[in-house]
């Protein structure tokens, strides 16, 4: 396999433009860590951009970061951590769930999968947090979108097309991100024992009281997942999450009213600060689902599905499957690890998820499973149409990470 690292955006340039003359596609990586998600690359040429790893500029009073796209993202929220800032939406960190190395994605791999993190239901998805991108098109010319400035955006915000699209649509060099300040301490509170439709009813009280809810959670009782960073919870037990952020004195007058107004549902308990922390981050990186725990050989869908539907879907998929499930985002967030099957489940977990109008990624499989299956929701035609004349627009020869989401076409 031909291994071409950039140094720079000229770099990234020539590489593209050189495929473009071979006909060879390029599968676009930082340090890898999410190659085993989506179909399998058609090509053995790889541009690695780990080597654009710099800061470039970081304004902490403006709240905006611009950072090459090689750059590790735990480097990053450190850097972040030390003024006492984060990045809104939660990024996820697969590492743990695909068993690759710790610390290891890249911050244009996290713009590139858009998977964000339990705020995602109060601070909005990785898209929402994109001002601005510098990339290299498939034509093999740089050229920047959006801007440095947290602003009103008229006309077409097209950097956030790039949010999500898994390096299919340019190649990113150096993004800009707005941040937000950290929050000084943090409280969840925490009902034990409810079914999947009463736990859905307390994270939907929960959602819609003024408390200003941050986080929302369940995990069903289970004799089966890993309990990597929930070891101080019994899941023989189900447990339903509710997370609270701010200042000291809100915290814990909102945490007691939160409790007050789900009440009906039972006691609750509170966790504070770093228990808390730990907690939401085992939910953030599906760590129950680890790929050294109990669970690692089972293939592990990623549900999006209206929050009000995701109780019934989620209860009625485990029950017919034998599987394991966990609810974010209030129940508009299920992952699913299911027992080994050729199909991963595929037919079963879409035919049923179709009438509440959700979709369903599979986030890990084998390489032979992810090689016969639509791993990302299958389109209709007019919204393919659509999103192959977008691709045409960035990168009419399909060079870049082709094959990567859509089976057996060109994007």
């Amino acid at each position: 396999m031909d291994t071409l690292k950039a140094r720079d955006a000229k770099d990234v340039e020539q590489a593209v433009r050189d495929a473009i003359a071979a006909e060879q596609p390029l599968e676009i990586i930082g340090h890898g860590t999410k190659r085993a998600i989506g179909l399998p690359t058609a090509t053995n040429a790889v541009l690695d951009l780990s080597a654009l790893n710099a800061v470039t500029s970081y304004e902490p009073q403006e709240l905006i970061i611009t950072v090459q796209a090689g750059a590790p993202v735990a480097d990053v929220i450190s850097m972040l951590d030390a003024k006492n800032q984060l990045f809104g939406f939660e990024p996820m960190d697969t590492s743990k769930l695909l068993g690759t190395p710790a610390n290891a994605g890249t911050i244009g791999g996290m713009i590139g999968a858009g998977l964000a993190g339990p705020r995602r239901i109060r601070s909005g998805g990785v898209r929402d947090h994109l001002l601005g991108a510098a990339s290299v098109s498939g034509f093999g010319d740089s050229f920047y979108i959006g801007g440095k400035v947290v602003k009103n955006v008229t006309g077409y915000d097209l950097c956030k097309l790039l949010a999500g699209s898994w390096g299919t649509l340019s190649v990113m060099t150096e993004v800009t991100l707005k941040v937000m300040p950290k929050a000084e301490n943090e409280r969840t509170v925490v009902l034990r024992g409810l079914d999947e439709i009463a736990a859905n009813r307390a994270m939907t009280a929960a959602m819609g009281s003024s408390y200003d809810v941050s986080a929302a959670a369940h995990l069903p009782a289970s004799s089966l997942r890993g309990t990597d960073g929930l070891s101080g919870f019994d899941l023989r037990k189900a447990v339903t999450l509710i997370r609270l952020e701010g200042i000291g004195a809100s915290i814990v007058q909102r945490a007691q009213s939160v409790a007050n107004v789900l009440s009906s549902f039972g006691p609750a308990d509170m966790i504070e600060d770093d228990d808390s922390a730990a907690v939401w981050a085992a939910i953030r990186d599906i760590t129950p689902f680890a790929a050294s725990g109990p669970l690692g050989a089972w293939p592990v869908w990623r549900i999006v599905c209206p929050p009000a539907s995701g109780a019934a879907f989620g209860q009625a998929l485990a029950r017919e499957t034998g599987g394991e499930v966990i609810y974010d985002w209030a129940g508009g967030l299920i992952w699913a690890a299911l027992p080994p099957k050729p199909d991963a489940h595929a037919a079963l977990l879409r035919g049923k998820l179709a009438p509440f109008g959700g979709h369903a990624t599979l986030i890990r499989a084998s390489e032979d499973v992810r090689a016969a299956l639509d791993v990302f929701p299958p389109q209709s035609a007019g919204v393919a149409a659509l999103n192959q004349r977008v691709k045409t627009s960035f990168d009419p020869r399909n060079i870049l990470n082709r094959g990567r989401m859509v089976r057996g076409s060109l994007s």
